[in-house]
C-alpha cells in the first residue's frame, strides 16, 4: 500500500475481518440497517449513492433556546460542565486517545455523530505506560494522528487533554503551560485545526490552569456531568439516575469502542434525547 494514505483506508480491511469475526449484523441492539462492512452489489443501471448530508453532524440550537453562561470576571476561560438548554439534547465527548477503533471512526462518519475528542499526545502516539482500561485493545495507537485527522474529517472536533495527562494543580505555571501549549500546537499540525477547548485530566485544575490555558488560546474547560462506562452503560452524577437536558457524557478509547458506542447512542435515542453539536451549542451560550 502506498505511504501516506489514511488511517482508514489502511485499516478497512482490519475492520471488516473484526466485524465478519464478531458477528456484528445489526449491532447488540439488533437494528435493522446492514452488516458493517457487508458488501453491496449495485443493481444493474443503479443509480450512485446520495451526496452525503453537508453542514455540521448533531442537532443545531433553535433560536433563543440556549440559555446564557456567565464569563468570569477574571478574564479567564470559563469551566463548563453542561449547556442551559430544555431541549432533551445531549453532548458526547470522549478522552485521550488509546484505542483508536476504526468502526467507531465509521460511525462518526456513516451516522453524522457529534463528538469531541479531548485527545492526549502519550495516548494518541502510544508513549509510555499505556492506560489501564485500554490494555488489551485490538487498535491500541494503531493509527496515531492519522486517525485523529480522520476523526475530524468524519465531522468530530479534535481538542486538547495535555500532552502527557498530569495531575495540572500539582504543577507550577510553566510546566501546565507546557503541557496545554504543547497539545494545542500538536493538534494544529496534525489537522490543520486548533483547538478551542480543554479538558484537564481527572476534572482537577486550579487558577494557574485557566491562565494557561487562556495563554494557550483555550476558550474555555470542559467538565462532564455522567460517565460511559464499558458495555455503553451510563454513569450519573444525580440522585434519580436520569438524563438530563444538556448533559456532557465522558468516554474513553477503550477496547470494544465501537460496540460500546452503538449501545450508547441507540440507548441515547430511546430515552428520547437528541445528540447536539457540541461547538454550535458553546457558541450560543457564551455569545
Amino acid at each position: 500500500m502506498a505511504a501516506g494514505k489514511s488511517w482508514a483506508t489502511r485499516s478497512a480491511a482490519a475492520f471488516m475481518a473484526l466485524a465478519a469475526s464478531a458477528g456484528c449484523a445489526g449491532g447488540p441492539t439488533g437494528g435493522s440497517g446492514p452488516q458493517a462492512g457487508a458488501a453491496r452489489t449495485p443493481s444493474p443501471g443503479a443509480s450512485a449513492s446520495p451526496a452525503r448530508p453537508s453542514g455540521p453532524p448533531g442537532v443545531l440550537p433553535r433560536p433563543g433556546e440556549v440559555g446564557r453562561i456567565p464569563l468570569p470576571s477574571d478574564g479567564l476561560p470559563p469551566v463548563i460542565s453542561s449547556i442551559p438548554t430544555k431541549r432533551k439534547v445531549v453532548f458526547l465527548t470522549i478522552d485521550d486517545g488509546w484505542e483508536q477503533d476504526p468502526g467507531f471512526l465509521a460511525q462518526v462518519r456513516d451516522r453524522r455523530i457529534a463528538i469531541a475528542a479531548f485527545v492526549t499526545r502519550d495516548a494518541v502516539e502510544a508513549r509510555g505506560a499505556t492506560d489501564p482500561t485500554a490494555q488489551g485493545g485490538r487498535f491500541l495507537g494503531a493509527g496515531k494522528w492519522d486517525y485523529m485527522r480522520d476523526l475530524r474529517g468524519a465531522g468530530a472536533t479534535i481538542e486538547n487533554h495535555t500532552l502527557t495527562h498530569p495531575n495540572l494543580p500539582a504543577l507550577g505555571y510553566e510546566r501546565q503551560k507546557a503541557e496545554i501549549c504543547g497539545t494545542s500546537k500538536l493538534i494544529r499540525r496534525h489537522t490543520g485545526s486548533a483547538p478551542t477547548l480543554f479538558r484537564p485530566p481527572f476534572g482537577n485544575h486550579n487558577t494557574l490552569t485557566r491562565k494557561a490555558a487562556k495563554a494557550c488560546g483555550i476558550d474555555a474547560l470542559l467538565l462532564w456531568t455522567a460517565t460511559v462506562q464499558p458495555g455503553g452503560k451510563i454513569a450519573y452524577q444525580v440522585p434519580d439516575k436520569k438524563l438530563r437536558p444538556g448533559d456532557v457524557l465522558l468516554l474513553h478509547f477503550r477496547p470494544d469502542l465501537s460496540r460500546d458506542f452503538r449501545i450508547l447512542v441507540n440507548k441515547i435515542k430511546r430515552r428520547g434525547f437528541e445528540i447536539g453539536n457540541l461547538d454550535a451549542y458553546l457558541k450560543a451560550a457564551t455569545r
